[in-house]
């Protein structure tokens, strides 16, 4: 067969293509040049056209150049703002975001003592109309003026806090918007930095264009921070004056007001002269601002508003506040059913446990803070199976919010060792296994102990109880069998797995506690040795309750399972080390009498934090002390003020109730005396718990009671049957039944 591509037809096909090329490319250069004529014509015409609009001289200086930088410069601008808004906007995605705002609930004890509240209640809050005329002026008259003038950001009030500001040489008036304010309160943190005040601005813009202006300022009024752990005018002056916000007079009104600015430096019951101080300024913008004469408001400079004396009455605001964030999380897991967003929520909260380490805490810092040169602490007190009793996240609510025991990221030292210790136990190791203090370096660091020089040869439960630095660094070289990183990361898994949510970075001094835990975390994390080696996460809640009383939600059916860390003879394992520290080592000041009592102490670098994180066959207890600026501390060690500070908690935490081995160990520890603390007596007893309310007995009674009643409502409304809940509304209950593992403060049977 013959090749086509052989021969004439492939001179052809040659020939073909060739003029075809020639073709395409005369057309190309052709539509070029026709594209260039068309162009240069075009431009021509314009050129005459613009020609008519030329300016020159003055006319040109004066209004064309301007008006021409100024549209290149606003694109830009333009630009640069959709730049800085993305931010902000992308914090309203939510579309329920008005509606989550709105979650409030009522907070009962573990006893069902109503303790507290958070949220708000939106649909039953005073509508607008009914505040008294004088509060909405006075809170105009102080926080925003021009408020129905502006658009969101009062530019004129800007101006004038800022020659205020820097007429005085300090901040003495803000320049923030109502508006501004408000979505400060919805969307953001109080954060001071220039990202904050940014997405401040356009969210303020964001909320003019979707609220009228009365809803914007009815929604600041119920939701602004007004001290005291009220949120809300109508909250706070419930707490500051026992009476509804539609009854204030004009004197408590400028009171009221004057808290929007700084709650917890003008709070009435922490500072009532300040507050009156501030409440007169109120008074004086009133007149300034034109909104009434010196005459009316005469009556009360002369007669200053009297608030509620509230000293004896401390909420425990800090366990509120995690419970209320534990809650609004717990809120979107609950099934679609539930539409409710008004709630009654047992918790784990023990109020006398509360106060009294609370106490603990702030008697502490008060005798020994000066010399140790220590100013915040901490504490975390809960059961073994993880239900916080009590929370301490700092000295005082009112003059901080911030709570150390959850939020602040803090190195916990030697007090990490334990998840060392235990991984080595998973891989092979005993509490027997001899291993040697000697030096040893990882690239560049080698650590060193805290009493410098090296023990030589020892097994691995004297190392724990002497707190030896060298040991848990070698563990890890060992666990990787030569690899440090892989070690640590075996550490780290154990730790996670424990419960420590904070970021752990892979340092080499990781294993002595280089990275930083939370309180809550780490009091947690201890929890799988006492529960042989299942991790049982830290809560608050016990059950959640509809406002009609319908049981939603129960932890122990619900809640979140316990995990299995490490095995139950490694914690039984770990359990006798981890006594010994207490009994032999560096936590002597924490020995409980006649209670078996295991933990570890934890000491940072420059003294900047000292812990003591121990347990027994009942509870679990995490003290730590520090400063929230970093300052160093005097030689404070977690052997001294959260050792001895831990004890005075556990010891009255123990009272009257039925003590529980540590597994591994034995019921009771020798009648041992505890060492005694600086500055207190030898013979002076420990206070004693309140007398017994209800038996063990008698608490698994009721709640036998308790769920059998609640099975029969869920049968009847399954069979279609009218309850007495829904034919009449139920009031909300007082509280509940406290579950089988609960006990009334004092009880005998115990837990």
């Amino acid at each position: 067969m013959r090749n086509p591509f052989q021969g004439d037809n492939w001179v052809s096909w040659k020939i073909w293509l060739r003029r075809f090329l020639l073709d395409l490319d005369a057309r190309i250069d052709f539509g070029m040049y026709q594209a260039k004529t068309w162009g240069r014509e075009l431009y021509e015409r314009f050129t005459v056209f613009m020609d008519r609009f030329h300016v020159a001289g003055w006319r040109r200086w004066c209004f064309v150049e301007p008006m021409s930088e100024g549209l290149t410069l606003g694109s830009g601008g333009l630009l640069v703002l959709l730049a800085l808004a993305i931010p902000a906007f992308r914090e309203t995605s939510d579309d329920d975001w008005l509606k989550k705002s709105e979650l409030a609930v009522t907070f009962l004890d573990r006893y069902g003592n109503e303790v507290g509240s958070r949220g708000i209640r939106h649909n039953d809050a005073i509508p607008l109309d009914q505040f008294p005329d004088h509060l909405i002026k006075a809170t105009l008259a102080t926080e925003d003026r021009r408020f129905y003038e502006h658009f969101g950001i009062d530019f004129p009030g800007l101006f004038r806090a800022m020659l205020t500001n820097a007429r005085a040489g300090g901040v003495v008036q803000g320049g923030s918007s109502i508006s501004q304010q408000l979505a400060k309160n919805l969307f953001l943190t109080n954060e001071r930095t220039i990202e904050r005040k940014v997405k401040e601005a356009f969210l303020a813009l964001w909320l003019e264009v979707r609220l009228p202006k009365n809803e914007i300022l009815k929604l600041y009024l119920d939701r602004a921070y007004l001290g005291g752990g009220t949120f809300g005018v109508d909250a706070a002056a419930q707490y500051y004056f026992n009476k509804s916000a539609r009854d204030v007079n004009l004197a408590e009104a400028a009171m009221l007001a004057g808290l929007f600015k700084a709650p917890s430096r003008f709070a009435p019951h922490i500072n009532l002269p300040a507050a009156r101080a501030r409440a007169n300024v109120v008074l004086d913008n009133l007149v300034e601002a034109g909104f009434m004469t010196e005459g009316q408001v005469f009556g009360a400079r002369r007669n200053p508003a009297m608030a509620v004396d509230r000293r004896d009455e401390r909420s425990p605001n800090y366990y509120l506040d995690w419970a209320f964030d534990e809650m609004k999380k717990l809120a979107d897991t609950l099934p679609k059913s539930v539409h409710e967003r008004v709630f009654v929520v047992r918790l784990a909260l023990d109020v006398d446990l509360q106060k009294r380490s609370e106490q603990a805490i702030e008697n502490s810092l008060r005798q020994y803070g000066r010399e140790y040169k220590a100013k915040q602490g901490a504490a975390v007190l809960m059961d073994i199976d993880g239900a916080v009793r009590a929370m301490v996240g700092g000295r005082d609510y009112s003059e901080s919010q911030f709570n150390r025991a959850t939020d602040a990221m803090r190195q916990p030292g030697s007090s990490f060792k334990p998840y060392v210790y235990a991984t080595a136990l998973m891989n092979g190791f005993k509490p027997t296994s001899i291993v040697v203090d000697s030096p040893v370096c990882i690239g560049n660091w080698c650590p060193k102990n805290y009493g410098g020089g090296h023990a030589g040869s020892m097994t691995l439960t004297q190392a724990i109880t002497r707190s030896i630095n060298v040991i848990p660094v070698k563990l890890s070289i060992a666990l990787g069998k030569g690899n440090p990183k892989i070690g640590r990361a075996m550490i780290r898994e154990t730790a996670r797995k424990a419960g420590i949510r904070t970021p752990l970075p892979d340092t080499p001094s990781m294993p002595i506690g280089a990275d930083e835990v939370t309180v809550l975390d780490h009091t947690g994390g201890y929890s799988m040795f006492p529960n042989l080696g299942k991790a049982m996460a830290p809560h608050a809640v016990l059950e959640v309750r509809s406002g009609a009383g319908e049981l939603i939600w129960r932890w122990d059916r619900d809640g979140k399972k316990p995990v299995q860390v490490i095995t139950p003879q490694v914690a039984m394992d770990m359990n006798m080390m981890m006594s010994k520290v207490v009994e032999e080592g560096t936590a002597r000041r924490a020995i409980l009498d006649g209670i078996r009592s295991a933990g570890k102490t934890g000491t940072t670098n420059a003294y900047r934090d000292a812990w003591f994180v121990g347990f027994t066959g009942n509870m679990i207890c995490g003290v730590w002390f520090g400063n929230d600026d970093y300052t160093v501390m005097h030689q404070m060690t977690g052997g001294s003020l959260p050792a001895m500070t831990w004890h005075e908690i556990m010891a009255y935490a123990h009272q009257g109730i039925e003590l529980k081995p540590i597994p591994g160990l034995g019921p009771q520890a020798p009648s041992a005396r505890p060492v005694v603390a600086e500055g207190k007596k030898d013979n002076e007893a420990p206070p004693s718990r309140p007398a017994s309310l209800l038996t063990k007995r008698g608490a698994d009674a009721l709640v036998r009671v308790e769920r059998l009643m609640d099975d029969a409502t869920r049968a009847l409304v399954t069979r279609g049957e009218p309850t007495k809940s829904s034919d009449n509304a139920t009031p909300r209950p007082q509280g509940t039944v406290a579950s089988a593992s609960d006990r009334q403060p004092g009880q005998t049977g115990g837990d």
